[in-house]
């Protein structure tokens, strides 16, 4: 991997932010159609004389009509995501708000930091769980929140914890948390219609075919196998998009933010061993959108391909190799030791 600049790095993500918000329209009017044409396919609906292209066509001709209250509903999903999206969150993972009076230690770990940088204080959260995890929340400044569990607080000293809280503060100066927070809520409607129409699909056969406004029966069949087909290939390349997108949230961002701790706190140790003891223990209940957040996400490690962090123990050893830092004990398991013959780093 090549060097990659923080502010690259910050410039890409406002970047893929607009192009989040330009595409959404766009997968949003293609996955409309793709919808009118499924339900064309199934129920016979269809316009001319031609048998094949009848499907589209009423189709085409719904979508005509239908696409305002398409784009409203997206401006409508977007307005209720920008105002709740922290509440729907809170409610998803049980993050809940906390104030100086009740954490001090955590409060102030985290003030210092922001002192330090001057940087505004963001809000503080605590989930009630044994699982080791931390993730920052954000659209803007006045919006920034950083959530912790108890699990993290017990078992990491003060130097750990401030090197997490470091490496989330980080994840909210390079605006990691504003393409996230858009990305789970692009891929959310995306996920949902998708998966909403495979599963309403098996419910939905032969239930039809006495509407077709077709002449031949056996010809208005064949169309409407071929409307259906090329339906579901449309959702699936909608519903594929925003899978992708999911997945193409760059990796680089938590090496970033592991570097980013570092220089907030002159601590690589710090980080290191908080990784170490993170590592194996950061289960937390949530859905799969919002773990993307998470500094540590132990459902991607099935296929690297599709990860959406890097691997704890390629974080350490970037971290040993160019932070200075030392791997202590518990050391990283031989079977799952990294190469000592990398050329070259996360941060080039």
């Amino acid at each position: 991997m090549g060097a990659y600049g923080l502010q690259t790095h910050i410039w890409n993500n406002n970047w893929k932010s607009v192009l989040l918000m330009l595409g959404f329209p766009v997968l949003l009017l293609l996955l409309t159609y793709a919808l009118f044409l499924l339900f064309a396919g199934m129920v016979g609906a269809s316009i001319g004389p031609d048998v094949v292209l009848g499907p589209f066509l009423w189709a085409a001709d719904a979508l005509s009509r239908s696409w305002p209250f398409a784009i409203a509903g997206a401006l409508l999903w977007f307005g209720i995501a920008y105002a709740f999206y922290q509440t729907i969150i809170d409610v998803a993972t049980g993050a809940r708000a906390i104030a100086r009076s009740q954490e001090p230690k955590l409060y102030n770990l985290l003030e210092n930091l922001c002192i330090s940088r001057g940087i505004s204080m963001p809000a503080l959260r605590i989930i009630e769980t044994e699982g080791l995890n931390a993730f920052a929340t954000g659209l803007h400044k006045g919006q920034y929140s950083i959530t912790v569990t108890r699990g993290l607080m017990e078992t990491l000293n003060d130097e750990e914890l401030e090197a997490v809280l470091a490496h989330e503060l980080t994840h909210i100066r390079n605006h990691d948390v504003r393409l996230l927070v858009i990305a789970v809520v692009f891929v959310g409607i995306f996920s949902f219609v998708g998966e909403m129409a495979f599963r309403g699909l098996r419910f939905g056969r032969g239930s039809g075919s006495s509407r077709r406004t077709s002449s031949s029966s056996r010809n208005s069949g064949g169309a409407a196998i071929i409307a259906v087909v090329a339906a579901l290939a449309m959702i699936a390349v909608a519903y594929g998009l925003a899978i992708v997108i999911r997945f193409a949230l760059s990796r680089r961002r938590e090496y970033l933010a592991d570097a980013g701790a570092v220089e907030l706190t002159k601590n690589p140790d710090a980080m290191i061993s908080a990784l170490q003891k993170i590592s194996g223990n950061s289960v937390i209940k949530a859905p799969a959108e919002v773990r993307e957040m998470f500094i540590e996400n132990p459902h991607a490690d099935f296929a690297s391909l599709f990860a959406t962090h890097p691997p704890i123990e390629k974080r350490i050893e970037a971290l040993a190799q160019y932070a200075g830092g030392r791997i202590l004990e518990p050391a990283v398991p031989p079977a799952r030791a990294p190469s000592s013959g990398r050329a070259k780093g996360p941060w080039g």
